[in-house]
């Protein structure tokens, strides 16, 4: 991940994308830090665009930045009333409530009153191909609603929902029990989940991530975390090198969708 193989120079790296790797922030956000000139090489403003040569001296806010080659990858099974933010304003931040030795940044977001899967690290560079829109990286939820469930609400999820002023991509939607159902989705709505359902009348009363891509939730107790194994982080970089760009991606055909298909929502 960190060898920038696919810039012109391997000893060359885009600041944003170096800024990313040792895990300050996202690509986006360290654009918007070059653009207002947070950030500089050598003592000179850099500009957008612009590489660094390993070896160069880059500040952010004035602060050094290096890559950081001893990456950690925790799971986390974050419990309700916990929030996914590296924040300390927040009181309820998951930083605190973890509570781990070294910086660390959870990888998307659970909403405050859902519970499950949440994966933390402080590899910027995995964090951003996971985080890519155009990867239709799985993400499996358990979820209860408040009323029963039938074969139109399924129907209907599975197929697309509009929210957001857009309609939700086709998805793979299984009844579990009277009022449960798994689904899996793969793209990053606000609140998705909770928004589909609302518009079908019905209110969610738990929600609870099981999966992200290769990482299941298996029976780690909530509030509880543990490492990710050798095995799980290899072939977790080894799908995302699949999806990384250039590798061509298409979206989920609403007449292809599957359990095992990669790219069903």
């Amino acid at each position: 991940m960190m060898d920038a193989s696919d810039e012109n120079n391997k000893n060359e790296m885009r600041i944003n994308r170096y800024i990313a790797a040792a895990g300050v922030c996202s690509r986006r956000k360290a654009d918007e830090m070059i653009a207002s000139g947070e950030v500089t090489i050598d003592g000179k403003v850099a500009v957008t665009g612009q590489k660094i040569t390993l070896g160069q001296e880059l500040l952010v806010r004035g602060k050094a930045v290096h890559l950081q080659r001893d990456y950690v990858y925790l799971l986390l099974n974050k419990p309700r009333g916990i929030t996914c933010t590296a924040s300390r304003k927040d009181p309820d931040n998951v930083i605190d409530f973890l509570s781990f030795e070294h910086r660390v940044f959870p990888v998307g977001r659970l909403d405050k009153l859902s519970t499950g899967l949440l994966l933390l690290t402080n590899d910027g560079e995995t964090a951003h191909l996971i985080l890519r829109t155009d990867g239709f990286h799985e993400k499996e939820y358990r979820v209860r609603v408040d009323r029963p469930v039938d074969d139109h609400f399924i129907r209907l999820m599975s197929t697309g929902i509009p929210i957001l002023e857009k309609v939700t991509l086709p998805c793979f939607v299984e009844k579990t029990g009277d009022r449960t159902f798994t689904i899996i989705l793969t793209q990053g709505l606000n609140r998705q989940i909770r928004r589909m359902c609302e518009y079908l009348g019905y209110r969610v009363m738990s929600l609870q991530r099981t999966r992200i891509m290769n990482l299941e939730i298996g029976d780690l107790p909530v509030g509880k975390w543990r490492y990710l194994t050798p095995e799980e982080i290899a072939e977790l970089k080894s799908a995302l090198d699949r999806a990384s760009p250039g590798t061509k991606q298409t979206s989920p055909d609403s007449n292809e969708v599957s359990r095992s298909d990669n790219r069903s929502c």
